[in-house]
């Protein structure tokens, strides 16, 4: 352990305020008394909340040139019930991985085979659910560490001898301000024959003063490289658990409530000859977009869909002289699986699909596709203009809404965006684009559960969109990409989630220089690495709540 001379001048700074007052620097005593506090408090504040819980797992098997590739994948989404403890009530529709619903996978494991349980990477959100406190750790000081714009010191936490199986062995960070523990990594200890604790970094982000909430966590274990993991029957794996929706509405309604309306001092004047009334044409329209804005609605209170923001699909209707009413609106879907489909006249992409496309042209091949069914009025079931149609368990959400298309309307679409496509800045694009598909359909084998939809098609519809359009205006299609190309980036790419309000917005890396093939990893699990913030202290970029046209110039990967 590091001196208490050294963590006592760190938080002799750490306890000084901005303004030079009095104030008496603490002991390394009294800051582990303070986390200890802050952590048990943290576990009983989760209590009220219902986050949504989206976890995602590939299996990995070596590959000479790619290193560790996907073999395999499992996929849970559900809402968890913290005030139950940790429980999980699942809303896939689909019964993934040979029907197994509430038991997809987690953190149990036998001697011979691998099964996971989706409660097992819930409790990664919790240090020690049965107790941190000092009676069961010993807590060393490290070191003074920033995550991103949060300065936070760092300790090593390990269970002392006799305090029982399933007690946290890694490190902590903890914010220097009210002592919350941000981020934690590492293992529950104790495991056996019939039990294994894999390995993990747990991150928290912050939601507003003195509140950080679970947000992200990547789970690994086992090494494609080592042949004792095989051996003792486990297989390699890398997984991402999101959550999101601990505030579901409750922001924008109480905002939009206590607006201030001033209405105009102009009188009303009863203009008789203004034609004001609709047509049934006009009607027919309104009611199927009222359909359209009840679907869109019940999908973002639910937290399925991300808020409203700006979206840019002007290239294709500007360059096809296209005037379409009402409007066409485009929103995000916040999980990673790989899917898009139209509500109407709006276009739904998810945050998954966003996240690994490596330009704006691999962008343009998807809307195209999706505008083709808006153009040509293939119409959504406007019984859904009822409210309450709409109105319905949360569980049944999947099996309610179901956006697929018929066959007769995927080829009429095909044709449409083809013709879409030609007519657009992008037909002359088509590299980065055609790779990005051909990874894709290269991949599928190994990651069924990811580009299997919720609520819409599969993709494999765009790619023969893209080839017929690409391959036409392209002569040298055949031709060897660039060593330096990423045909497609991992998930969490491009797109950042905010766990509280459920806004999206890219991601503000830096570009990167040459990669080579083991680091390119196309739809692959990464670990995380957030750049915290606190709330309120720094102005917060525009919200990416729909799609964005605007990909970087240089993909990242």
């Amino acid at each position: 352990m590091r001196s208490l001379k050294t963590l006592y001048a760190i938080l002799t700074l750490t306890a000084m305020p901005i303004a030079a007052t009095a104030q008496q620097p603490m002991t390394e005593s009294e800051v582990v008394d303070k986390i200890v506090r802050q952590e048990q408090a943290e576990v009983q504040l989760l209590r009220q909340y219902s986050p949504l819980v989206e976890t995602y797992i590939q299996n990995l098997r070596p590959d000479k040139q790619l290193g560790a590739v996907p073999d395999g994948d499992k996929y849970f989404l559900g809402r968890a019930e913290l005030a139950k403890g940790v429980e999980l009530e699942p809303l896939d529709r689909v019964e993934r991985d040979g029907g197994l619903k509430h038991k997809v996978f987690g953190g149990w494991a036998s001697f011979f085979s691998t099964e996971f349980v989706a409660r097992g990477f819930l409790q990664m959100i919790y240090l020690d659910m049965n107790g941190f406190d000092r009676a069961h750790y010993r807590i060393e000081y490290v070191r003074r560490e920033f995550l991103g714009e949060v300065r936070c010191l760092v300790f090593d936490v390990n269970p002392l001898p006799k305090s029982g199986k399933g007690r946290f062995v890694g490190r902590i960070w903890v914010e220097d301000q009210d002592f919350h523990i941000v981020r934690f990594n590492g293992a529950y200890g104790g495991s056996s024959l019939t039990s294994n604790y894999f390995n993990f970094d747990s991150w928290r982000t912050n939601a507003g003063k003195n509140q950080w909430l679970p947000a992200f966590i990547y789970s690994e274990e086992g090494s494609v490289r080592d042949p004792r993991t095989r051996h003792m029957g486990f297989r390699a794996f890398r997984a991402q658990t999101r959550m999101w929706g601990y505030n579901l509405g409750n922001v924008r309604e109480e905002q939009e409530l206590n607006k201030v309306l001033v209405e105009a001092p102009t009188p009303v004047n009863d203009q008789s000859e203004t034609a004001n009334d609709y047509s049934p044409f006009q009607a027919e329209r309104s009611w199927d977009r009222q359909a359209e804005d009840n679907v869109t609605e019940r999908l973002e209170r639910q937290g399925l869909l991300a808020p409203r923001g700006e979206v840019v699909v002007n290239n294709l209707e500007v360059t096809n002289n296209l005037d379409i009413t009402p409007e066409v609106r485009c929103r995000v879907l916040m999980t990673s699986t790989l899917e898009s489909f139209t509500v109407g006249h709006t276009i739904v992409l998810s945050r998954g699909l966003i996240d690994v496309l490596p330009d704006e042209a691999s962008l343009a091949s998807i809307l195209a596709h999706e505008l083709g069914h808006v153009v040509l009025g293939h119409r959504m079931d406007s019984q859904f203009a009822f409210f309450n149609r709409v109105r319905f368990n949360e569980k049944e959400t999947f099996r309610h809404f179901d956006f697929a298309r018929t066959p007769e309307e995927e080829q009429a679409a095909k044709l449409k965006g083809t013709e879409l496509l030609s007519n657009s800045p992008y037909k002359e694009q088509s590299g980065i684009a055609q790779l990005f598909l051909q990874a894709l359909k290269s991949r599928s084998r190994e990651v069924p559960n990811l580009i299997s939809p919720h609520l819409g098609d599969r993709l494999s519809t765009s790619w023969t969109i893209v080839a017929a359009v690409f391959s036409a205006q392209s002569p040298d299609a055949d031709a060897k990409p660039a060593a330096n190309v990423i045909a497609a980036l991992p998930l969490g790419g491009r797109i950042k989630v905010d766990p509280w309000t459920d806004q999206l917005r890219m991601l503000k890396s830096k570009p990167v220089g040459t990669v080579p093939e083991s680091e390119k990893m196309p739809f692959g699990v990464t670990p995380f690495i957030i750049y915290l913030t606190r709330q309120g202290e720094h102005s917060s970029p525009e919200p990416l709540g729909a799609i964005s046209a605007k990909a970087d110039p240089e993909p990242r990967p």
